[in-house]
């Protein structure tokens, strides 16, 4: 999966172990997380102009690369975990079938890289790509590090989750 445009130019793709490389420690940290707590390996390669758009596009690719290869019809399509981390604590939601993204977090103490809107700009171009309607709850916690970190681990926790397979469509529509 590819993903070229003129501020950007994203490729994730399968691989036999995760390695990921946007030249930003923190987003390829946190993708690492991701990755990890789905039990998916992927390469991630990333090349851009700015932090802000590398963050959306990543979100983006992402979200096209596993929506390229989601039968919607063969999944539990729901996921949920809380995640502890030092003094977080984070509760993250989803439903794999329509976008939407509510975000509920206080960060009182800031860490550099760490920044509540570039999470969020990731959030929701992997909710609009994907087609995801995720929640994320900031149950306690002070410290950015801890609270983006927990939430990305529980973002892959609840995706391995929504993706398992089932044998027939979770909707009592018969479709997604």
């Amino acid at each position: 999966m590819n993903r070229k445009t003129y501020e950007t130019d994203i490729h994730v793709t399968h691989s036999a172990e995760l390695s990921i490389n946007t030249k930003d420690v923190v987003l390829d940290h946190l993708l690492n997380s991701l990755f990890f707590y789905m039990g998916l390996p992927v390469e991630i390669t990333a090349e851009s102009d700015l932090r802000h758009h590398l963050w959306e596009d990543c979100g983006i690719a992402i979200g096209e690369f596993l929506a390229r290869q989601t039968d919607r019809g063969q999944i539990a399509r729901f996921g949920h975990v809380i995640v502890p981390m030092d003094e977080a604590l984070v509760l993250v939601a989803l439903d794999c079938s329509r976008s939407h993204v509510s975000l509920d977090l206080d960060i009182r103490e800031t860490e550099n890289g760490f920044e509540v809107g570039l999470f969020r700009e990731f959030v929701n171009g992997f909710s609009r790509a994907f087609d995801a309607c995720i929640h994320i709850r900031q149950l306690a916690g002070i410290n950015a590090h801890h609270i983006i970190e927990a939430a990305f681990k529980g973002l892959g926790k609840a995706l391995l989750q929504a993706l398992s397979a089932v044998e027939s469509v979770q909707s009592t529509k018969g479709i997604l």
